[in-house]
């Protein structure tokens, strides 16, 4: 994919990806975390897409290690923090890590003291562009409720409190936005600062462990939140990963409505459905008569979706508002869909059937809500 300046989150522009996790180890842990640590080595070592790791340890604080891993790109780790596997193999560092922060980076440039390389070498598997945005990063989780419990969740969570926003100088979280689609929540964020510290900053807030304590009971495979281990688990297994966001480039429009948009995707096609999705959108951003402002994909195995902000109403382009304009677009998301999954099955050449898709897929809003200087 050729990588637009507007793109300012992308898993799909193919560069190589740095990942760096700080630790800060509790007194005593280090001979258990080393010991979990080579037997994590041992794992990621086969992955497929994995290029290498170091473990380093501070000169100055003890208690506070390193770790870093480079991949192919951001696509395998993804697959893989994402995985089952991932989540029983680090579970054993849990109980060593006082506190830990992770951070993910694609390569944009690099040097080379062995030999000169020549250009197209030299620029194998590098970010292609600085991408540019206002220093907030997209995130989404999901899981699906109880089957009858919907509409009690959907009241639970619109009706809960907002807790505090600003996490410290440089953190805190925007806006957060909630949808259900039959018994499946969606609940994506706009962060500024580290993901991690802002989830936690709002677990430990009395407005979120009161609404959380009041769906749990009706959450499918829902969590002890009492118990650290089991909440970590829990929200690893509900990431709903950024894939890609983008951004207009035209001046934003007064009003925007935000939606979030479900695309179950035919089993084993949900990368697929999500790369063609982040291609429609940034044909769209490049489009002046396009009335999508700005359109993020999130996808997890074949959970695919896509929260727009577009300009006037949904159902007004409805070809638009889906990702599909241009030609042969609403035959290849036909390929890709699980039309069974979402209710509409057919051809989507016909505007009859594009109308009856984008009500199916159109997530229903529960909350939105913005920090007060946001």
């Amino acid at each position: 994919m050729t990588m637009s300046a507007r793109i300012s989150q992308s898993a799909f522009d193919g560069s190589r990806l740095r990942v760096i996790l700080l630790l800060d180890l509790y007194e005593g842990a280090q001979e258990q975390f080393l010991d979990a640590y080579e037997h994590m080595r041992s794992k990621v070592a086969s992955v497929p897409g994995h290029i290498s790791d170091q473990l380093c340890q501070s000169i100055e604080n003890p208690s506070q290690w390193l770790i870093t891993s480079e991949w192919e790109s951001a696509l395998p780790f993804l697959a893989w923090v994402n995985s089952e596997e991932h989540i029983q193999i680090v579970r054993p560092m849990h109980s060593c890590v006082r506190d830990t922060r992770s951070m993910r980076y694609s390569v944009l440039r690099e040097t080379h003291p062995e030999r000169p390389l020549a250009p197209e070498e030299a620029e194998a598997g590098l970010q292609k562009a600085a991408r540019v945005g206002v220093g907030v990063t997209r995130h989404a989780l999901t899981f699906t409720v109880k089957p009858g419990s919907e509409s009690k969740v959907a009241e639970l969570l619109a009706d809960h409190k907002s807790p505090e926003t600003r996490i410290d100088g440089v953190t805190r979280l925007h806006r957060t936005s909630l949808f259900m689609h039959g018994n499946r929540v969606v609940r994506a964020m706009e962060v500024e600062g580290d993901l991690l510290a802002t989830l936690c900053h709002v677990a430990r807030q009395p407005e979120a462990q009161a609404v959380e304590d009041a769906i749990n009971p009706y959450v499918e495979q829902g969590p002890d939140l009492t118990d650290a281990d089991s909440a970590r688990v829990f929200f690893t297994r509900a990431a709903l990963p950024a894939m890609q966001h983008v951004t207009a480039g035209r001046p934003q429009p007064d009003h925007l409505r935000r939606h979030m948009l479900y695309y179950p995707a035919v089993a084993g096609r949900g990368l697929e459905m999500a790369r063609f999705l982040a291609r429609q959108d940034e044909a769209a951003a490049n489009d002046p008569d396009s009335p999508v402002y700005a359109s993020t994909v999130f996808q997890r195995d074949d959970i695919v979706t896509r929260q727009i902000d577009i300009a006037g109403e949904i159902d007004a382009d409805p070809a638009a508002a889906l990702g599909i304009k241009g030609a042969g677009a609403a035959a290849e998301l036909e390929r890709l869909l699980d039309g069974a999954a979402i209710g509409v099955e057919g051809s989507l050449d016909s505007e009859r059937n594009l109308r009856r898709l984008l009500a199916h897929a159109d997530m229903m809003p529960v909350t939105d809500r913005r920090s007060a200087d946001s």
